[in-house]
């Protein structure tokens, strides 16, 4: 019986004690290789008290796959795999594709500026540009925001490194501002008596640092005022929201008067009054004008 060379050579390749010993060295250096990497991540995820999360997350990820790299190549050796030329390849290649994809290059760099900086954290709820949300990564080349109303927003590293970025919740206070407005003929005193018992009156309000008023002049029709109390960050909204409420209470109970803006017309001394005729009382004369007709008798 003919037997197929293809199967023979087949037959010899793995009964061949040399291939047999690489095979398994090669095996054992790949699950070597994967239990370090995950080791080496789990290390530096649990003990690196020291690092943020995002500098957590890259160190993880570049000791993961940089350790696989390694053991994978030494894996690969033992089937004779040469990588001097493919090396060289790849440098040849590398530089080619820096060329094409300098932004990609950019983002890469921008994303390191912003692990090592800190600039912003995961979990931090940052306002960039028109996009406000909480930061849920911080990769090589975007960051990812899922905004209030839950959508994602990958946006490039270099944009983030250019853009003007306002933390909200970095720092465990955060001042409330209130614009109010009060009458001209408004108790001034009473007015600022009033907004204080408000402020102490609501438990969500900071005693420390304390309630703060400022004047803003005189407005169209109001005496303006800035109002500013301190809370917890998390508690920013339910006290702008609740404080707006009870100064609005408060102020109808004392008579204060919240004014909006109004115009008066006046002509001369008298009230200025327009006339207009009624449809029906107009006709068209012999010359095709109209004119206002006599009243019935």
């Amino acid at each position: 019986m003919t037997v197929d060379p293809v199967f023979s050579d087949a037959i010899v390749w793995i009964t061949d004690p040399v291939r047999i010993g690489n095979l398994l060295r090669a095996t054992f250096y790949v699950i070597v290789g994967v239990v370090l990497a995950r080791g080496a991540r789990y290390a530096i995820n649990r003990s690196a008290h020291t690092l943020s999360p995002q500098q957590k997350q890259l160190l993880s990820r570049i000791a993961y796959y940089g350790i696989l790299t390694l053991f994978f190549v030494s894996a690969m050796r033992q089937f004779g795999f040469d990588f001097t030329v493919l090396l060289g390849a790849a440098g040849i290649v590398t530089l080619a594709i820096g060329f094409a994809s300098q932004t990609s290059a950019s983002n890469l760099i921008s994303g390191l500026f912003l692990v090592l900086e800190r600039v912003v954290q995961i979990g931090d709820i940052v306002s960039v540009d028109d996009v406000t949300g909480e930061i849920l990564t911080v990769d090589l080349l975007s960051t990812k925001i899922r905004t209030f109303d839950n959508l994602l927003v990958r946006i490039p590293n270099e944009t983030m490194v250019k853009a003007r970025i306002t933390t909200l919740n970095r720092f465990p206070i955060r001042r409330v501002d209130l614009r109010v407005g009060v009458a001209y003929h408004s108790d001034l005193g009473a007015v600022q008596r009033t907004l204080f018992a408000v402020a102490h009156a609501n438990p969500n309000c900071l005693d420390e640092p304390g309630p703060l008023l400022i004047s803003q002049g005189f407005g169209d029709s109001s005496i303006d005022y800035q109002f500013s109390v301190w809370a917890k960050t998390d508690q920013f909204l339910t006290v702008r929201n609740s404080v707006t409420r009870e100064i609005k209470e408060a102020f109808d109970a004392a008579g204060i008067e919240i004014p909006f803006p109004q115009r008066v017309l006046h002509g001369g001394r008298d009230p200025l009054a327009v006339r207009l005729p009624l449809p029906e009382t107009l006709e068209r004369d012999d010359d095709g004008e109209e004119r206002e007709a006599p009243a019935p008798s």
